[in-house]
């Protein structure tokens, strides 16, 4: 990605120049752009970021979160009916049992993923 001021007096100020992003290519679910450097002996400018691999664990902590997350809305959402205004909404213990026999398979099926084609197959 370019970056070029679009203001011509800003490039004119001491100190401002042309400058370049060379952002890496990366695999999706495997790579991650991380911090960047400059390299100031070349015009333009560069700002030059770096990759770096995902873990399989780091992936299955994404998922194991993403899932949490999914089955604390439903408790939450199911909490909520007890405080609201209307008395003829329930909690509904059997919509929580639902979410939470779901939430420990999804648990489960991540924990014995081994391989990033394991986790792919999860269908992040």
């Amino acid at each position: 990605m370019d970056y070029k001021p679009s203001d011509e007096k800003i490039a004119n100020e001491p100190g401002w120049r042309e400058a370049v992003e060379l952002i890496p290519e990366t695999i999706p679910n495997r790579e991650i752009v991380t911090t960047h450097h400059f390299n100031l002996d070349v015009t333009p400018a560069q700002i030059v970021w770096g990759k770096r691999e995902i873990t399989i664990d780091e992936r299955k902590d994404m998922l194991r979160n993403m899932v949490k997350q999914v089955f604390k809305s439903v408790v939450n959402a199911e909490i909520a009916k007890e405080t609201d205004a209307y008395p003829e909404t329930q909690y509904n213990a059997a919509t929580v049992d639902a979410a939470r026999v779901l939430f420990e398979a999804r648990i489960d099926a991540i924990n014995s993923a081994v391989t990033h084609e394991d986790i792919n197959a999860l269908g992040e």
